[in-house]
């Protein structure tokens, strides 16, 4: 036994030549063996071109019985290096293709292959195997997708973006590290199914609908048949008399935070696995500007909103799509905070409350975060004739400081309180935008949802639930915030409920006397337990029904979760509503359709978030609600 031959020597030396007589027989073993390494690889290389980091062989591609594929049909031999197939409508496979400049990235490929599999193409087309090709022969009379070849090769395919393997992010690599090779065929199976049972799921079928690579396809999910013929309705501005409008009034509500500039740059740690050019505000804003007139939303609540870029194009460019727009900055060093902005087509605006968080004379209220707290008029005519109070904060994001988040969101709950009364003393339905800065299911969360929370013994690194082991174990103080906040432990504004209760007059001062030391009993043995009047609901579940797959709504290098919400005040009908949830406003908002979120899994297809057609670490939310009549 001699040294195995070399058969790349020998491809580089053919063609330039007739082999010598003495060698046919050797000549066609290797051919032979050529020939079936060659078989199971329809890619193998091209002619006129090889394998490996090289770029192509100058001079015309070899013919005839010394050439490389010789023993292959002709039809076979001609297609060269012109066989591509399409990946899930996002990324490119090139087959066939010489590579021009080595290139390496981090991930799994079959271990037959001596070369990088992946170079990104801007064209793609269908293609069968030819019935030679023996085992490949299942694919010969349909479409091949990498999805079906990946269950049985466990074959893992990094987003082209990725140039090295110091650009993927670590937390990336830990999550997803043998997540393709341990699942066996039958559980990837299974997971494919319900993929496309799932309604939360991305679009299967994305290079259809999109003409842009690397985008991932977002789909609604409707809860109501006629929401769809009411949206088209009042786009076409219909005759404002018919019956069915008159006594419905449909409208979409957007949450999304759209990273401010300064703060990308501030914690540039959390965007390594970017491409840096894509993180520059030049090429940032029209991709956000883009996603706004796509989603097309009535009401736009907006955080991290950069003043600058607000003040000298964002406020311009939202106005001439027709929006009013309201801005609140940060009261600190942060020259960012939010907007709300509504389309004049469907609103007037009646009050503009804007919320500081930072309390000079507190100490616990050090922080500079903000809200805004708009009261809308509908301007379309129908029965309901109701205003509509849409909210908008970012609270802190300290995952240790959860005495700060809660007096926080008292603090916007307090001010929706005094802004959202009506005539009769009810209130009228409440939207609530926003980064919360807490995930789903933490007491913060819950305090939302469900109208109290008693934080006795609560640890403050655990209000939020953002850190599985939280490093703040100071139990939360009683109560959290000081008496001169002014805010009742109900979530409400002390001096106007006592200013109300005196306008009133419907007692004698003796009475109200006995009723406030009544309250304030009461107050004592409750002092730990915080309450708010809204019966709210949030659109989105946070799982995914099939799978049990959290949602994310923000994914970059070192976190995907769920942060953002949109919380509304349901009403009786509505059956997306969670129990308990009954509307209590005699009105209320009953959710139509939801812009389905994704899984972490799906943002990396896409290398996470910011990528080239996504230029936020956040995802937007979007909702349509229909007012209903009271």
């Amino acid at each position: 036994a001699g040294p195995a031959p070399d058969y790349k020597s020998q491809e580089r030396a053919g063609g330039r030549g007739a082999a010598p007589a003495g060698c046919e027989a050797t000549g066609a073993r290797r051919a032979g063996l050529a020939l079936a390494l060659e078989l199971p690889l329809p890619w193998g290389d091209p002619p006129g071109g090889r394998r490996g980091c090289a770029g192509p062989r100058a001079g015309p591609p070899r013919a005839g019985p010394a050439g490389r594929h010789s023993m292959l049909p002709r039809h076979v031999q001609r297609l060269g290096r012109d066989w591509i197939t399409h990946w899930n409508g996002s990324q490119i496979l090139t087959l066939n293709s010489p590579v021009s400049s080595c290139m390496r990235w981090a991930g799994h490929y079959p271990p037959w292959a001596s070369f990088p599999l992946p170079i990104p193409a801007d064209f793609s087309t269908n293609w069968r195997l030819p019935p030679v090709f023996g085992p490949w022969r299942q694919f010969q009379n349909s479409n091949w997708h990498l999805d079906n070849y990946t269950q049985s090769c466990c074959f893992h395919l990094p987003n082209p973006n990725m140039k090295s393997e110091g650009e993927e992010p670590l937390i990336k690599k830990r999550r997803l590290s043998g997540q393709h090779d341990t699942s066996a065929p039958d559980e990837e199976t299974n997971f494919a199914n319900q993929k496309e049972t799932s309604c939360l799921s991305v679009a299967q079928d994305e290079g259809k609908h999109s003409s842009r690579k690397g985008t991932i396809k977002r789909h609604w999910e409707y809860f109501c048949q006629q929401s769809r013929t009411m949206k088209i309705s009042e786009n076409k501005e219909s005759d404002q008399s018919n019956t069915e409008s008159e006594a419905t009034f449909d409208f979409t509500v957007m949450s999304y935070n759209i990273l401010s500039q300064n703060l990308l740059e501030d914690n540039s740690h959390l965007y390594k696995h970017c491409r840096q050019r894509l993180l520059f505000w030049t090429y940032r804003f029209p991709n956000i500007l883009q996603e706004i007139k796509q989603l097309d939303a009535d009401v736009l609540c907006l955080q991290e909103v950069q003043e600058d870029h607000y003040r000298t194009e964002m406020k311009s460019h939202l106005e001439s799509l027709g929006y009013h727009c309201e801005y609140k900055m940060r009261t600190g060093r942060k020259p960012d905070g939010c907007a709300i902005c509504f389309k004049t087509s469907k609103f007037s605006l009646i009050s503009s409350n804007p919320v500081e968080f930072f309390r000079r004379d507190i100490p616990l209220l050090d922080r500079d975060n903000v809200g805004l707290v708009l009261l809308l008029q509908p301007r379309f005519h129908c029965k309901t004739n109701s205003a509509i109070c849409i909210a908008n904060t970012h609270l802190l994001y300290n995952p240790r400081r959860g005495d700060i988040k809660l007096t926080q969101l008292a603090m916007l709950l307090a001010e929706i309180a005094s802004v959202a009364p009506q005539k009769d003393g009810s209130f009228c339905p409440i939207i609530i935008c926003g980064d919360f800065n807490s995930v789903p299911g933490s007491p913060l969360y819950r305090f939302i949802k469900e109208g109290k929370l008693n934080y006795e013994g609560l640890a403050i690194g655990k209000v939020s639930g953002q850190e599985q082991f939280p490093r703040g174990q100071r139990i939360l103080s009683i109560p959290i915030w000081p008496k001169k906040l002014g805010i009742s432990q109900n979530c409400v504004y002390e001096i106007r409920q006592q200013q109300k209760e005196e306008d009133a007059g419907e007692k004698l001062e003796e009475a109200k006397l006995d009723n406030t030391q009544e309250i304030v009993i009461a107050t004592e043995k409750l002092s730990s337990k915080l309450q708010h009047h809204f019966k709210l609901s949030s659109v989105y579940s946070h799982y995914f029904p099939e799978t049990g797959i959290p949602e994310v709504t923000t994914c970059h290098s070192r976190s995907a979760v769920t942060v953002d919400y949109i919380f509304y005040s349901a009403a009786n009908d509505d059956t997306v509503a969670q129990p308990g949830a009954e509307d209590s406003f005699r009105g209320g908002l009953k959710l139509l359709g939801r812009l389905a979120l994704l899984a972490e899994k799906d943002l990396w297809t896409v290398n996470g978030l910011p990528n080239e057609n996504n230029s936020s670490d956040h995802l937007p939310l979007l909702a349509e609600f229909r007012l209903i009549e009271r």
